[in-house]
């Protein structure tokens, strides 16, 4: 853990530490994730919870050269800049309809993100870091997966691998690779 010393992150209250040692770099080592590393990562996503048991969610990721190329053309420069490195790259895409009753379901988005936090705390579990992205555009996510736009939802991109040096990083980022505090528990719950 080389930014811990750098930069604590020191919970106000009891917390179990998987919690504090989540973050999200932009430095990654391309080495790629054994098969048995995916599989467990989708693993701990496949057992969020979800309204219904609806699980509205799908990981597609890219694991090949060749398909983190085509994932890659979706992302914005900004996040291109680093994000190539990353031996995986993931579109969360959510399902906008509940499978039984093809009714809207308002709730996919959240039970996503449910999805998402579980993958990226077994990263972690696993030796790696997950960074998800908004930095994309929807429409080629959608024309690379061949998706139907009123049907799915692109939720975020994702990158998973082992932490590399904030040296290798463009100087744009090199100045904030650590990470970062949260607001006070005191500001995000506010009891009555």
């Amino acid at each position: 853990m080389p930014f811990r010393d750098k930069n604590p992150r020191v919970p106000e209250n009891e917390v179990d530490s998987m919690f504090c040692d989540r973050w999200s770099p932009r430095s990654f080592l391309p080495d790629p994730l054994p098969d048995h590393h995916l599989t467990t990562l989708f693993e701990a996503a496949r057992w969020a919870p979800s309204c219904f048991n609806e699980q509205p969610w799908t990981f597609y990721y890219a694991s090949t050269p060749e398909a983190r190329d085509k994932f890659l053309s979706a992302l914005f420069e900004k996040n291109r800049l680093w994000a190539y490195k990353a031996p995986l790259l993931i579109f969360l895409i959510a399902h906008k309809q509940f499978s039984a009753t093809g009714k809207p379901n308002r709730h996919a988005q959240f039970d996503c993100g449910s999805a998402w936090v579980s993958l990226a705390l077994q990263a972690r579990k696993l030796g790696y870091y997950a960074h998800a992205m908004a930095g994309f555009s929807q429409k080629r996510v959608i024309e690379i997966l061949n998706l139907e736009p009123e049907n799915h939802e692109v939720m975020a991109a994702i990158v998973v691998g082992r932490l590399g040096s904030p040296e290798d990083l463009d100087p744009d980022f090199k100045q904030t690779e650590a990470p970062n505090q949260r607001k006070s528990t005191s500001k995000v719950a506010i009891g009555e």
